[in-house]
Parts: structure tokens; C-alpha cells; sequence
């Protein structure tokens, strides 16, 4: 196994978590913000008042997009297994 393997394999295990995790994060974000827009707008200092919503739209995100986000790990451990020969060259 060089070195460029195991850059090339860490850069695509790297690249796979940031695409599984960026909905629930770009979600969180989003509705973190709107909820921050409220309350400023409304001047209602709840520190609490975000977490519920939050919650629920992240559940909500991770439900919706399991299905791409379990065939993605899949593909990506397939790949692996059938390379497994490679790599111990």
C-alpha cells in the first residue's frame, strides 16, 4: 500500500462524510437561523426555544435522506472490500 492509496482512500473517506453529514447540518443551520430571526424579531430571549425545532427538522432531514445516505455506504464499503487486493500490493 503506498502512500498515494492511502491519501487517495483517506481524501474519499473524508469526502463521504462530509456528503452524509452536510443535510442535517445545512438543515440545523437553516432552521437554527429562523428561529434566531424570530426571536429577535419578537424579542423573546428563550435560550431553549431552538433546540425542539431543531431537533425535529434534523429527524425530519435524516429520515428523508437515509436511504441515499445508507446506498453512498454502501457503494463506498463495496469499493473497499473489491480493493482489499489492491491495497495489499
Amino acid at each position: 500500500m503506498t502512500t498515494d492509496t492511502v491519501v487517495g482512500l483517506m481524501a474519499e473517506t473524508i469526502k463521504i462524510t462530509l456528503l452524509i453529514s452536510a443535510p442535517m447540518l445545512i438543515v440545523g443551520l437553516i432552521v437554527g437561523v429562523v428561529i434566531s430571526l424570530l426571536q429577535a424579531v419578537t424579542q423573546i430571549q428563550e435560550m431553549t426555544l431552538v433546540f425542539v425545532p431543531k431537533i425535529v427538522a434534523v429527524m425530519i432531514t435524516l429520515v428523508a435522506s437515509l436511504p441515499w445516505m445508507i446506498s453512498l455506504l454502501i457503494t463506498f464499503t463495496q469499493n473497499i472490500f473489491t480493493n482489499i487486493p489492491m491495497y495489499i500490493k
